[in-house]
């Protein structure tokens, strides 16, 4: 039933979510933005003005990139600043399911279609994987619950519907890991080692790769040492070291694997290319050169970057065309932008804080075996204070300090978003802490409630409990008020912004 109330909750917000862009799309004019705008090549066909109508404001911004990659492949230098599995699958949607359209579509526009179809697919994907990662992790089927129902109006809404790849790595990454937890290793590798093809910070998963299997090598010398005696204990606990060892080595390769290969494509692309400019459509070359975008030329130069030690183009097309580095978004004129990223930063923070405070010598001993009353993790206290739920803390506060350090800030709420659930699962904790309404217990208003009446005249507490708080808003504690004014407010402002061209990146 829990499964069921999610997927319908995120089924409605998705289509919420496509009627509203496209009606503040329609109804706000778009801004003048310096942003990536390739000239469209292909002849519109008859329905490509109505989609376009429709499904338009899913194409501003970073979104143009992938839709532009998935249409022309990697023309431009800054473009490898956008993994490939993204628009991958719009190019597979396009070319197979909305292959019939063909006729009534040209690719541009089917590939829009792709975009509003495929991500709301594999948002519902993610939010059913975040819920059994939930389940496993958090021992608490009520807090799994409202995470992920919270996790359906999360503050990235707009970026996981619009063309971005944050839906794409979220189901990849959640789903992963809830392979990783569950046991099953090489299945989980090959999840987390697909999501790095979409997005780079995928890299980080492979501390879950390194930690979990860790922490299960750890139990089984735990229990050879009350089970096992003579030699044999000794053989046991070397395999159980070469098992781990060889799980790390080869998971992290796995997972590398997709980054590499990418990076080794773009190096092969311009540093020794094979394509003329004769062979660039005159549109796109004249683009390239008003805008002084590097294009792969095998008669020109290679560029500077080919020539370092570990010629990266990723971290080129970062320092160069986003200036991203140590400490360089941090200057007057960007205060407006850490403002906006300040409530995935406090909520973010807030976990780091309350989980230590909650389980300090536990953090102290990096979580790799239990103390106190945390025996072990066969039978967890259940909850956010659970001691599997450290490895995620770290993880989160990892991205939380990489992102507000050293990437534009402002990107931090959907970098948060799509590839941890602690911003979620702490949300879902002070929300069952703080709200009595919550509760099956009298509130100061004897009037509200949030109890029902089923079939057969009991009471029961409604599935869905944000639908339940809504109409009660007013009467919440601040922390609800807080959380859920948060999430709704960027949910909404996000694709007012958005998709409109405005700064809402």
């Amino acid at each position: 039933m829990d499964v069921r109330s999610v997927l319908e909750f995120a089924a409605v917000s998705r289509v919420i979510s496509l009627i509203l862009q496209a009606v503040l799309n329609a109804a706000i004019p778009d801004h003048e933005a310096d942003a990536f705008s390739p000239p469209r090549i292909e002849e519109p066909l008859y329905f490509d003005p109505v989609v376009d109508w429709l499904f338009g404001g899913l194409s501003h911004w970073d979104a143009e990139h992938f839709l532009f990659i998935a249409e022309r492949g990697y023309l431009y230098e800054h473009n490898f600043a956008f993994f490939p599995l993204f628009p991958i699958v719009l190019r597979g949607l396009a070319e197979t399911l909305l292959w019939p359209l063909s006729s009534w579509l040209s690719v541009r526009g089917r590939l829009l279609l792709a975009v509003a179809l495929g991500n709301s697919s594999l948002f519902l994907l993610s939010v059913v994987a975040l819920h059994a990662l939930s389940r496993v992790v958090l021992q608490d089927r009520r807090l799994a619950l409202l995470s992920s129902l919270l996790y359906c109006i999360t503050p990235a809404n707009v970026f996981m519907t619009a063309g971005y790849s944050e839906s794409l790595f979220a189901a990849l990454t959640f789903g992963g890991l809830f392979l990783l937890e569950k046991g099953f290793t090489f299945r989980a590798c090959l999840a987390l080692s697909i999501a790095t093809a979409a997005r780079s910070n995928g890299l980080v998963n492979i501390g879950f790769l390194l930690y979990l299997p860790s922490l299960h090598a750890i139990s089984q010398i735990r229990a050879y040492r009350t089970t096992t005696k003579g030699p044999t204990k000794i053989f046991h606990y070397i395999w159980v070291v070469i098992c781990l060892l060889l799980t790390s080595l080869l998971g992290t390769a796995v997972i590398a694997l997709p980054f590499c290969a990418f990076q080794y494509y773009g190096y092969r692309t311009f540093c020794t290319p094979s394509t003329s400019l004769e062979r660039i459509h005159p549109a796109l070359l004249s683009l390239a050169e008003r805008k002084g975008y590097r294009v792969p030329d095998e008669n020109g130069p290679p560029p500077l970057w080919c020539m370092r030690p570990l010629p990266l183009l990723y971290s080129h097309i970062q320092d160069v065309y986003w200036d991203v580095g140590f400490l360089r978004y941090f200057e007057l004129k960007q205060i407006p932008n850490f403002i906006l990223a300040l409530p995935m930063a406090t909520l973010g923070i807030m976990a780091a804080y309350a989980y230590f405070q909650a389980n300090p010598e536990l953090c102290m001993r990096l979580g790799l075996w239990a103390t106190g009353a945390n025996k072990g993790l066969d039978k967890p206290t259940p909850g956010f204070f659970n001691p599997r739920v450290f490895v995620y803390i770290v993880h989160s506060t990892v991205l939380l300090g990489f992102g507000t350090l050293c990437m534009h800030v402002q990107v931090l709420t959907r970098f948060m978003a799509s590839s941890t659930p602690v911003p979620f699962w702490i949300s879902a904790h002070l929300l069952l802490l703080n709200e009595p309404l919550l509760h099956q217990r009298k509130t100061s208003n004897p009037s509200v409630h949030l109890q029902a009446r089923s079939r057969n005249g009991s009471k029961h507490t409604p599935q869905n409990p944000i639908i339940a708080l809504l109409p009660h808003f007013k009467t919440c504690s601040p922390t609800t008020k807080s959380i859920l004014g948060y999430f709704l407010s960027y949910w909404l402002l996000g694709l007012a912004l958005h998709c409109n061209f405005l700064p809402w990146t």
